[in-house]
């Protein structure tokens, strides 16, 4: 994969008001990140092949987070996310990651930041747990 720029990485909010459902860009993002984990299921015993560890192939929970910084689009689109914040739904989101692909499902907001400078715009930044099973399509 050749370099890509940052700021085509798109953090989108979905919209369930009725099928399709539709997703709204959250704002201008200047940093963001994506994690996948995987916990293991240890197996090991007493007759373990050279007393190895061994893991349950398949088991174990997997998780997603999602973290991100940087200005609203606008109000509506700062609304929609303190709302979803406070209410802590399971929303669905997207995060779009130019010739990677776009990870889908539902996601909760663990923690939602303001700031600002005196001299400077407000920011905003905010962390999303995987709630559910998540879809990922290569682009």
């Amino acid at each position: 994969m050749a370099a890509q720029k940052g700021k085509d990485v798109l953090l989108k909010l979905g919209n369930s008001d009725g099928p399709p459902e539709t997703f709204t860009t959250v704002g201008g993002l200047r940093t963001t990140a994506l994690n996948f984990n995987s916990q293991s299921v240890d197996v090991t015993d007493a007759a373990s092949s050279g007393q190895w560890r061994e893991l349950l192939a398949g088991a174990g929970i997997k998780t997603a987070s999602i973290s991100g910084s940087g200005i609203f689009k606008d109000s509506a689109t700062d609304a929609s996310v303190r709302t979803v914040f406070f209410n802590q739904t399971h929303d669905n989101w997207q995060l779009i990651i130019p010739d990677f692909g776009t990870v889908e499902g539902a996601f909760q907001i663990r923690e939602l930041q303001y700031s600002g400078g005196h001299d400077g715009e407000a920011t905003f930044s905010l962390s999303l747990e995987s709630a559910g099973a998540l879809t990922f399509t290569a682009l």
